[in-house]
């Protein structure tokens, strides 16, 4: 079975038993290890793998094709995109300082992007400049080096920022469940509607359990592909991104999901949906 994901920490460790085998019954995988960008693409495309990890964002637009997992995605508190911008925030403190500005996004169909504009619409009147997408790895430096006047950073940027001089002007996950109340849906696990969907949700939760039984058989592989990260952030990014919601999304976090596609529809940034879709 082929299988798309993030060569991220929180990926590869809830995907490790499965990738290895150690999934009883689960078929073997073929994994392609890609950008949030690339899946989010792929899916719109119908070019994807069998199962994939996209952003929540880009899910209104290939319900069509694939289904959302109710396991092995991303859905938490604590843990949203941040607003950097270079140096001291004082003078700069106030989001109407975006007002024209050039911000860089990892993609304009992640859910960073999506909450980025939600938070805009309320809190940067006139609205930001030039939008420019690049690679989230890229982001960072970009704000350090002044290419850019803000960046939207996701992932373990949370954790590293500061090394580059740069400082938080919003934490839009603060932002999010201060406003909401409900969790911040990230990244979402889709598998194509042809296929036994209870069987690949199964076997997704049980690699999810494995990795918390087993927390030391999958540290050689997240390592391997964490792009040089020292190994305590790793640690830190799977504790923020791996938790109740990933072994089941549950109540709460289909209500979060529905939350946010009904703001992003009322601001014309997604198309309506049915939220029976969801649960499809």
């Amino acid at each position: 079975m082929k299988i798309a994901y993030s060569p991220c920490p929180n990926d590869t460790f809830v995907f490790h038993a499965w990738a290895y085998g150690l999934i009883p019954g689960a078929p073997e995988l073929d994994v392609l290890y890609a950008d949030i960008d690339v899946t989010n693409r792929l899916a719109a495309e119908g070019t994807g793998p069998e199962v994939l990890k996209i952003s929540y964002a880009a899910l209104p637009w290939v319900l069509k094709d694939y289904a959302l997992l109710p396991c092995g995605g991303a859905l938490g508190r604590g843990c949203g995109p941040l607003v950097l911008t270079k140096g001291e925030v004082s003078g700069m403190a106030d989001p109407s300082f975006l007002k024209g500005r050039r911000v860089a996004v990892p993609s304009d169909r992640s859910t960073a992007y999506l909450l980025f504009r939600l938070w805009a619409a309320q809190n940067v009147p006139g609205g930001v400049g030039e939008i420019i997408v690049m690679p989230f790895h890229e982001i960072m430096p970009a704000v350090r080096d002044g290419l850019i006047d803000a960046g939207l950073v996701i992932h373990e940027a949370r954790f590293t920022y500061p090394s580059y001089g740069l400082s938080m002007l919003t934490d839009l996950g603060s932002w999010w469940e201060s406003d909401t109340g409900t969790p911040i849906p990230l990244g979402a696990i889709i598998a194509r509607r042809s296929l036994n969907l209870e069987a690949i949700a199964g076997w997704a939760r049980a690699s999810v359990e494995y990795a918390w039984a087993h927390p030391e058989a999958s540290r050689e592989y997240v390592m391997q592909h964490a792009q040089e990260m020292d190994p305590k952030v790793a640690q830190q990014h799977i504790d923020l991104y791996v938790n109740e919601f990933t072994a089941n999304l549950g109540e709460s976090g289909y209500g979060a999901v529905k939350t946010l596609f009904e703001r992003a529809a009322q601001e014309g940034l997604v198309p309506q949906l049915d939220y029976a879709e969801l649960l499809k």
